[in-house]
């Protein structure tokens, strides 16, 4: 599917850079959404289009997102409750995508939402500390939004494992994807870079493989 048009929500954040990046380097179009545009200005170049827009107002969604093939949400807030952003900004996608045509939709999820063992996700664990299963829980939130959704929209969520994420790792191009389940480790130490996901999520949006799920994604 080269040379789509692919909308990036948070295409200002350590995700939102990289598949901005992956997407050009395919000979892909895209449009960066981002709050404050002229904080975001190095974004801009040949085939990105650098707009405002909220993940989480639906009318800014299908203003944006107009003419798009495929929607990539990496979005972030730390400064409003997990469950009010992610569950609300599910709500907004489904809805704008879908009044603007865009038929495809990969949403960067967390590892915590991953389960260990049946019905017993990352953030389950005994002394999580509260803000990041408070953090995780809205994530949680917005899976349940869209398995709950009547929508044409075929939506995926790609969440990389429950540890930081290494910011300054080469692109190597490889990569593991699972099921609702955190990866097991095939030896050594199971680190994953912001590159790569990079990779799966525009992998995502080239030619989907998975669909309506939650789905792992590692080394």
């Amino acid at each position: 599917m080269g040379g789509s048009r692919i909308v990036v929500f948070g295409a200002g954040g350590r995700a939102g850079r990289r598949a901005v990046a992956e997407a050009v380097a395919r000979g892909h179009r895209v449009t960066a959404v981002v709050r404050d545009p002229d904080k975001y200005r190095e974004l801009g170049g040949d085939g990105v289009h650098v707009v405002a827009g909220d993940m989480t107002r639906a009318d800014s969604v299908a203003e944006v997102a107009a003419g798009h093939d495929v929607a990539i949400g990496a979005a972030a807030r730390t400064d409003v409750p997990s469950t009010e952003f992610y569950a609300g900004a599910a709500h907004a996608l489904l809805d704008g995508l879908g009044r603007a045509g865009v038929g495809r939709l990969v949403l960067l999820g967390i590892g915590t939402t991953l389960e260990t063992a049946p019905g017993v996700a990352v953030h389950d664990a005994p002394g999580t500390p509260a803000e990041y299963r408070a953090f995780s829980l809205g994530h949680a939130a917005a899976l349940d939004v869209l398995r709950a959704a009547e929508t044409d929209i075929d939506w995926l969520v790609l969440a990389p494992p429950p540890v930081f994420l290494d910011d300054e790792a080469p692109r190597t191009g490889h990569y593991r994807t699972g099921d609702h389940r955190v990866l097991p480790d095939v030896g050594g130490p199971s680190g994953f870079s912001y590159t790569d996901l990079a990779v799966a999520l525009i992998d995502e949006a080239e030619s989907p493989k998975h669909h309506r799920s939650l789905v792992a994604v590692g080394a």
